[in-house]
């Protein structure tokens, strides 16, 4: 995807030197936007392998509004392993920190429970929070049901009330839906992107949930929007990434989703890519 490339390259062009929460140091530009059109394929970079059951199985960890990283490590996903609530384990770089973290599995009030319960009080990954706050997942399929050409289709992930409860808050902190000429759009705010490990799966993650809602409503897929706030380059990122603008981006591939009922009984084994061809994985080392 060039649009993503553009990014990355804009970046090392123009970025600045800037610390940052985790000590690693970036090169950061302020504002950046990435722009997609569904149609001309599902937006999973080729210039590196991406491993997309990563990314839905998050989506959907994210639907059902779970807060438990458990869920996610029983489905051989541990991209959340390395966090949890800085309530019961206080955020610090420590190695013996880093492991109280790791074992921790509560992750609080995170993406997901916004989505679902926004205004509520978080009592716990183990908590049944059902028909507590607002659910503004639900609210928004209702809304592009009986209001597709209402301009007040947004959920939102940043809550200031919850902004400390949560290591890192809220990087992509809301997204609004539009329809136009039949086709849903989608466009999300994103506050903090790492380019190199997460807008990589930011994008394929927002495009999944686009595809799942035209799903839902019967309308056709349109365009994908980022609004990228501060977007940054980790120092130990900068080579991987220039290898990559060295590869020559390949054909997109498609996006398939089989035993659709409806958005909320969705699981990410009904959706794989088809006709993926990436070139080979780069390592990126996390920041925590």
């Amino acid at each position: 995807m060039k649009a993503y490339l553009d990014i990355i390259q804009k970046i090392l062009d123009e970025g600045i030197e800037k610390e940052d929460r985790t000590g690693t140091g970036t090169i950061a530009i302020a504002g950046a936007m990435f722009e997609h059109n569904m149609e001309d394929g599902f937006p999973l970079l080729t210039t590196k392998r991406i491993p997309y059951r990563l990314v839905a199985s998050e989506l959907e960890f994210f639907i059902k509004g779970i807060s438990d990283k458990q869920w996610l490590i029983e489905r051989d996903n541990h991209i959340w392993d390395e966090w949890c609530s800085p309530e019961i384990i206080p955020y610090a770089h420590d190695e013996e920190t880093k492991k109280k973290m790791m074992e921790e599995r509560d992750l609080g009030p995170i993406y997901g429970w916004q989505w679902r319960h926004f205004g509520a009080k978080y009592e716990g990954y183990n908590i049944d929070h059902t028909g507590k706050g607002v659910d503004q997942l639900k609210r928004l399929v209702d809304d592009l049901k009986n209001k597709p050409d209402s301009r007040q289709m947004l959920v939102l992930a940043w809550n200031p009330m919850d902004r400390d409860k949560v290591i890192p808050p809220f990087c992509h902190y809301g997204f609004q839906v539009t329809v136009l000429d039949g086709k849903l759009n989608l466009m999300w705010s994103q506050r903090s992107v790492d380019t190199a490990l997460g807008l990589p799966f930011n994008i394929a993650s927002y495009a999944t949930l686009l595809h799942l809602l035209a799903k839902e409503t019967g309308l056709k897929e349109g365009k994908l929007v980022g609004f990228l706030g501060d977007a940054h380059i980790y120092s130990n990122h900068i080579e991987g990434l220039k290898e990559q603008l060295s590869r020559t981006p390949g054909k997109l591939p498609k996006l398939v989703t089989e035993n659709f009922t409806n958005i909320f009984d969705w699981e990410y084994t009904d959706s794989k890519v088809e006709d993926y061809e990436p070139q080979p994985r780069i390592k990126f080392e996390i920041a925590v």
